[in-house]
């Protein structure tokens, strides 16, 4: 008898300790500060995006107000996904240490094109390689991007509006 009343109570003991272990969340963060933050995000979402569309208004002007209207129910989830989608970018190009290049680097990346351009011991290594046309195709990718520059900068396919 006095076995079983010792068992009994073992597995009441145990039973408590695990039924208590189990209510231990073991996670880095607590789900209210969670939350919170969640919530401060989707208020900035939503600050930003009535920033947003005041300023395209402004700058639009009637025809943005036109443009509002023919969006309709659409254009509150639009400017919502718009506002979530730059905070998510800005927030991947903060943790993966994204910038531009420094001017060194800049400087650095044109001298050593510049020096490979006028050496001709590198121009025959090219056309003896057979990369005359890895290189005639890049060229060509650098030309049409700057035309395309140049077409937005006027503002016109062929020349520039006088009127």
């Amino acid at each position: 008898m006095r076995t079983a009343l010792y068992s009994a109570l073992r597995q009441a003991a145990l039973r408590r300790t695990f039924v208590q272990s189990q209510g231990t969340r073991f996670a880095s963060t607590s789900t209210d500060a969670a939350q919170q933050k969640a919530k401060d995000a989707l208020g900035n979402a939503a600050q930003t995006a009535g920033k947003a569309w005041e300023g395209a208004v402004k700058f639009l002007g009637p025809v943005g107000e036109k443009a509002g209207s023919l969006l309709g129910a659409y254009r509150e989830p639009l400017f919502y996904n718009f506002a979530v989608t730059r905070e998510i970018l800005k927030q991947i190009y903060r943790t993966e240490g994204l910038a531009p290049p420094s001017l060194n680097a800049i400087q650095t990346a044109y001298k050593s094109l510049w020096t490979n351009v006028t050496n001709v011991a590198y121009l025959r290594q090219i056309v003896a390689n057979g990369d005359v046309a890895r290189v005639g195709v890049y060229a060509v990718e650098a030309y049409g991007i700057f035309k395309i520059g140049e077409i937005f900068g006027r503002r016109s396919l062929v020349g520039y509006d006088l009127h």
